[in-house]
């Protein structure tokens, strides 16, 4: 059971990304800049530390490196009961994320977690 997976557009997207930057990583934006987008970062480029939390890793086929996702610990108290799904969508997003001259931004789609997936998880 993971918090995070992705959707085959996403993972189709990441093994890009990942051709064009090597090894990537996921903040979940709180909200600044792009509303609530997952920013998409070279692997250590956005710095974390006893704030953030560790959602998991995504693992695509096709990409070496599992990639980490994580979200401040404040929004993570929001969000910490649903399921996040890593999408792609046609669009501008944030100028901070990799995806952003491809045309394309990344999204998040939730659904709340059952309570079985949530004793899994503690």
């Amino acid at each position: 059971m993971s918090r995070v997976d992705l959707t085959d557009a996403a993972a189709d997207l990441l093994r890009r990304l990942t051709g064009q930057h090597g090894p990537l990583m996921f903040h979940q934006s709180g909200g600044c800049c792009d509303g609530s987008a997952p920013m998409c970062y070279p692997a250590g480029e956005f710095r974390t530390g006893g704030s953030d939390v560790h959602l998991g890793d995504l693992t695509v086929a096709g990409v070496p490196d599992p990639i980490p996702v994580w979200m401040s610990a404040a929004q993570f108290e929001y969000w910490r009961h649903t399921h996040l799904t890593i999408d792609v969508v046609p669009g501008r997003g944030s100028g901070f994320s990799l995806e952003a001259p491809e045309g394309v931004r990344f999204l998040i789609r939730s659904r709340l977690l059952t309570d079985e997936e949530l004793s899994a998880l503690d």
